[in-house]
């Protein structure tokens, strides 16, 4: 197939407009929609490829510092795509190579230009135990997987929707199904409120959060309100506080829980948890707390590459000094036998298990069963969770 040299070229001057505007204080996709908006000339295939390359750039992460941005947009290229214009331009004598797996291609660039897997990630010696290093570091040269968590009842009717529009889709249980990155959900308006979209590591953790019928439980950070959606849906009996510390969280989780037709939690509670929670709740106690603290977000870096050449120690340092302040502002909140469901996005040990040992050591929690889910096998985020029994 012909080459277009000139159409090549505009794809790159594209990247480097963009990347060069770039600040990387927000979100890379909350930039790339006000940068097309600003760039009004940019046909739909001039966005899908500058989307494109810059995802595929900052998924090479911290490899080839040396080289300049578009040499190494180039072997980003040739390692997360199958075909690649950019690459038979720049690159004729690997070029041919392009359609090999990962692996293969990793072990091509090590051979040829001293290409180091472990340069990509930071800080992989602080990984987690069990991480497979190789094997999560090249999953991040793949897009994961668009992952969708149906209501009870509802199975039936959405694996229907989708099959008459003949999608692909993957059926991981009855209530979980993976389909392709970008996959558009939203074009189906006859399924609103029948599922959500919740990355399959995130559905797992409901595991950890076996309740009874009546119990008191509390999330203590809320956030985008996937947890308590997921724990209403198996527990719908139980009575769950939610808060967090922003107002617009709260007040986007009760549009969210609107738009799947559950009932919103009737308690509902703005609350700084690095402060004294009791001047907020007093001395009570929950049959259960679900703690999924603020974290690095690095179990989730596949869906954000931008964030492996922006993290820092000092970043890792704040997070977990963080997460022990919110710990242990909770924990006293725990009746006696009652769990605490700790969960983190993260890969990192010191937010993962060094944070479970600190609990246990500091305030006497017992763990009853922790896991690092590995989401890495399954084109998904990374995750870990924790069920931490207060005996007192």
């Amino acid at each position: 197939m012909a080459i277009n040299e000139k159409r090549v070229a505009l794809y790159i001057r594209n990247f480097e407009k963009a990347l060069d505007g770039y600040a990387k204080n927000e979100p890379l996709a909350r930039y790339l929609t006000r940068f097309f908006k600003e760039n009004k000339q940019m046909g739909s295939s001039d966005r899908r490829m500058t989307s494109r390359f810059i995802y595929n750039f900052f998924r090479l992460g911290n490899a080839l510092k040396h080289l300049s941005n578009t040499d190494k947009l180039v072997y980003a290229e040739f390692l997360c795509e199958s075909e690649s214009a950019l690459v038979s331009l720049y690159l004729p004598d690997i070029a041919q190579h392009i359609s090999k797996s990962v692996p293969e291609k990793i072990s091509l660039l090590e051979s040829t230009i001293g290409f180091n897997l472990e340069d990509v990630f930071p800080f992989v010696d602080h990984l987690s135990e069990g991480i497979d290093t190789e094997q999560f570091i090249r999953s991040h040269f793949t897009q994961p997987d668009l992952f969708i968590r149906i209501k009870r009842g509802d199975e039936d009717f959405v694996a229907t929707a989708l099959e008459q529009k003949e999608v692909n889709y993957t059926a991981i249980s009855r209530n979980t199904f993976a389909l392709s990155n970008g996959f558009r959900m939203q074009d189906f308006p006859s399924l609103k409120g029948k599922y959500e979209v919740q990355d399959l590591s995130s559905q797992h953790t409901i595991n950890f959060m076996d309740a009874n019928a009546g119990e008191s439980w509390w999330d203590a950070c809320a956030a985008s309100g996937g947890k308590a959606l997921m724990f209403l849906d198996k527990y719908p009996n139980t009575n769950l506080l939610v808060s967090d510390i922003r107002l617009s969280i709260l007040r986007n989780l009760n549009e969210r829980f609107e738009h799947a037709n559950v009932k919103a939690p009737k308690r509902q509670k703005i609350m700084d948890l690095t402060t004294d929670t009791q001047s907020i709740l007093g001395d009570e106690k929950f049959d259960g707390i679900i703690l999924d603290v603020p974290c690095s977000g690095s179990g989730t870096w596949g869906r954000t590459p931008e964030m492996i050449q922006h993290f820092s120690k000092e970043k890792l340092d704040e997070f977990t000094t963080l997460q022990k302040s919110i710990a242990s502002n909770v924990i006293k909140h725990l009746k006696k036998s009652a769990p605490l469901v700790y969960m983190t996005c993260s890969v990192y040990a010191e937010e993962n298990e060094n944070m479970v040992r600190y609990l246990g050591d500091q305030f006497g929690l017992q763990i009853e069963k922790m896991e690092l889910i590995k989401g890495y096998h399954n084109r998904a985020d990374s995750m870990f969770a924790a069920r931490l029994i207060n005996p007192v």
